[in-house]
């Protein structure tokens, strides 16, 4: 998730992390599958695969690598230290249960979004297979209630970092349009997607507002033939804001 636009990089580190990203992808592979996908030198792999066996963060499995538990230690860390994160399960798996949609809670890092939490809801999605994913914010309900309370530098220098990829017909892709949706979002405390992300589904996304910071952001998605816009703005928006209220009482009384 790191931007093109860093000042330094550490070669070793950036081979580190081209291996793991790798290995994820293609769900394992050996020394030789590497050094073909990487054009890295079979010896430069090797290295590195083994330090990370030594820590427990690959796993060796007949000589083929895979990604090792270690990380859920260091991901169950991560998640752990946003407060918002125990504050807000209770209040997703509610969402989920009166709305019959998918409800996730969004935090955000480094100019991008990822689902933290999440419940399905009366549909069969896995959720598990999309929570830990990134997405990027000016498409996202959730990602644009969080914008729509940064300061507007900030905002900016986001946009600058990320840019505004089109991921569909429908996504904002001009910054002065974008900055006017986020108007838009203060006044009515929640933020739309009418299948900016995907074609066919919609999002509702309210903040997590406590002591004058956006610590996160709860949402509702679901395909647009449940999720009318009339549905979207008169009844989710009305159980997420509540939702939110709740959460921010909880962060307040930890």
């Amino acid at each position: 998730m790191g931007t093109n636009n860093s000042p330094r990089r550490v070669k070793s580190d950036e081979t580190l992390f081209a291996i793991l990203k790798s290995l994820k992808e293609s769900n394992g592979a050996g020394v030789t599958e590497l050094a073909k996908q990487l054009n890295l030198a079979k010896s430069s792999i090797h290295r590195h695969l083994k330090t990370m066996e030594d820590h427990g963060f690959v796993v060796n499995e007949e000589g083929k690598y895979k990604i090792g538990l270690q990380f859920l230690n260091y991901g169950e860390y991560a998640r752990n230290r946003y407060e918002v994160y125990q504050a807000s399960k209770q209040q997703v798996e509610m969402l989920a249960a009166e709305t019959g949609e998918m409800a996730w809670l969004i935090a955000h890092e480094n100019g991008m979004v990822m689902y933290l939490y999440g419940a399905g809801g009366d549909t069969e999605l896995n959720v598990d297979t999309i929570v830990g994913t990134w997405t990027y914010m000016h498409y996202n309900s959730g990602g644009k209630a969080i914008l729509a309370h940064l300061p507007r530098p900030k905002v900016e220098e986001i946009v600058a970092n990320r840019g505004l990829p089109a991921k569909t017909e429908q996504t904002i892709t001009d910054s002065e349009d974008l900055f006017e949706e986020l108007a838009e979002v203060r006044d009515r405390g929640f933020a739309l997607n009418m299948g900016e992300d995907l074609e066919g589904i919609r999002a509702v996304g309210v903040p997590i507002i406590f002591e004058g910071r956006v610590h996160g952001a709860l949402s509702v998605a679901g395909p647009a033939h449940r999720l009318t816009k009339e549905r979207c703005v008169n009844e989710i928006s009305t159980q997420l804001l509540a939702a939110a209220d709740d959460v921010e009482l909880n962060l307040a009384y930890k």
